[in-house]
């Protein structure tokens, strides 16, 4: 996507505690495994920023798991975000980043209260490229929900995702921070009032594909307890030419010995033949090559299989699940289609699927049912590349566990401006429902902002005991999906998402 935009919990014992300080009435130090934390205390929240849960993985450390964190004397500040990961610039990162010291995470728990309350690990999104969790403020999940949520960095782009012959770990180095993470959560989060026997994974785009991921991995056996995924899958996938021209055919999961193959080309067009010469490029030197390593390796430790067969397979973490799509996913992705007329909506058929298919989809998504053109192009890109996968993906899991599927149906979000045609519920738009983005609390109207409650809602009690109901809300069964609307567009109410999506159509 080139847009914005779990070892078991009773056999880790907690060895964290809070400081005689914070017992004495300074509740912004911490104690962690590596050493105390200073955060910030407002009336309603406590934050930790920037505190580390891996060691930085510069020098002999690129390209290697992600290992402990050297512990610190005295008191460490954790009041401002650690760095983002290496990435290019984008409207997350202005200013880009090189800087590989980016192994860190932010913990943001409600101000009072004793008891131990659950824990939302969320995930960035953005494509396995670009997002940090710091660009995700939390405070209305925390305070409204009564959680502590975590969010995340991992490495992105060839940091994160880079493999070669020999190399162990190629292809999944990304992965395994977002686990050591989770281990660092299950080490401390009770420190901060967190219970590390009830933690949700969770994340947007790649951040649900990320947590989809970690559904399979054996390596995230007893980390998490239950999981979030939001427009991103394990079925994730796309067609030639159907999310951006030009790409071809593919998934975020490739098998090893494509990444490794990869990976010895790009080393050989570098002229580095050999791992210790590619340590030693500055990082800079190797952002050319950023984009070309997104991809997870499957046929490893980490994933010893396609998530997406894995879960056909049933051989998944058995927890309870939370899934669902924007409707109209793909509009955010029309601008890199240029004018689409009907004559540019046929060839893109074609370039997608080849003359005889295209025939079939322009059938199904006849011109004369849309308003635009443009509207039935992203209707044939979202309800293939999005809604339908992300369906399967739900189907495949709900043989062993309950799945709570949802569609997030509101037009006008205020992140749902510009493009060719109207954005609409379009891919990300759900956020500012859920957090605060870069510092900023986009403005409601008051039905917006009543969707945004029951919403937040819904995902805290979700990750409190598996069951997203309560009172104030309509009730959401793993029988019946929801559309989630404000209450000038429909309110929240049940829909047939398969049949709203054509699926039947798209898996014949």
């Amino acid at each position: 996507m080139r847009k914005r935009t779990a070892v078991c919990a009773g056999l880790l014992a907690l060895s964290t505690v809070v400081t005689p300080a914070a017992a004495a009435g300074a509740p912004t130090v911490v104690r962690t495994d590596a050493g105390a934390v200073r955060g910030t205390v407002t009336e309603q929240v406590r934050t930790f920023q920037g505190v580390p849960y891996a060691a930085p993985p510069v020098g002999e450390l690129r390209w290697r798991p992600p290992q402990p964190v050297r512990p610190w004397p005295g008191v460490r500040h954790a009041t401002a975000p650690g760095s983002v990961c290496p990435q290019e610039k984008n409207p997350e990162a202005p200013q880009g980043s090189t800087n590989e010291d980016c192994l860190y995470l932010n913990v943001t728990t409600p101000a009072g209260g004793a008891k131990r309350k659950p824990v939302v690990v969320w995930t960035p999104g953005g494509g396995f490229f670009m997002g940090a969790g710091s660009n995700y403020g939390p405070e209305r999940l925390a305070t409204r929900g009564d959680a502590v949520v975590v969010t995340i960095n991992y490495r992105l782009g060839i940091f994160g995702f880079y493999g070669r012959h020999g190399l162990p770990g190629s292809g999944t180095f990304g992965l395994q921070d977002q686990q050591a993470a989770l281990r660092w959560v299950q080490r401390n989060i009770a420190a901060f009032g967190g219970d590390p026997g009830n933690v949700t994974l969770a994340g947007e785009s790649a951040g649900g594909m990320s947590t989809c991921a970690q559904l399979t991995s054996p390596r995230s056996a007893g980390l998490f307890h239950r999981a979030i995924m939001q427009s991103g899958s394990c079925d994730f996938s796309w067609e030639n030419a159907s999310q951006y021209p030009n790409q071809k055919a593919g998934s975020y999961w490739v098998p090893r010995e494509r990444i490794e193959a990869d990976g010895d080309a790009m080393a050989a067009e570098l002229g580095c033949p050999t791992i210790d010469c590619l340590r030693a490029r500055p990082a800079a030197e190797l952002m050319g090559q950023f984009t070309r390593f997104t991809s997870s390796a499957t046929g490893t430790p980490v994933l010893p299989r396609d998530p997406g067969q894995a879960l056909r397979d049933g051989r998944f973490h058995r927890v309870p699940v939370l899934s669902g799509n924007n409707h109209d996913e793909a509009r955010s992705y029309l601008v890199s289609f240029g004018p689409i007329d009907a004559a540019k909506y046929q060839e893109l058929l074609v370039n997608m699927a080849g003359p005889e298919q295209a025939a079939r989809i322009a059938a199904e998504y006849p011109l004369s049912a849309y308003e635009s053109p443009a509207h039935a192009w992203a209707a044939v890109t979202t309800d293939r590349i999005w809604s339908c996968t992300q369906l399967s993906a739900g189907r495949a899991l709900a043989r062993e566990v309950p799945v709570y599927a949802y569609e997030f149906a509101d037009r006008h979000s205020p992140l749902a401006e510009g493009g060719p045609i109207p954005l609409g519920a379009a891919h990300g738009v759900e956020l500012p429902y859920l957090f605060a983005l870069g510092g900023i609390e986009f403005p409601l109207a008051p039905d917006q902002r009543r969707l945004s409650e029951q919403m937040i809602d819904y995902w805290t009690a979700f990750a409190r005991d598996g069951d997203p109901n309560g009172p104030g809300r309509p009730r959401w069964t793993p029988e019946q999906a929801l559309s989630l609307a404000p209450s000038g567009q429909g309110d929240i109410r049940p829909v047939d998402l398969a049949a709203e999506h054509h699926c039947a159509f798209w898996q014949s």
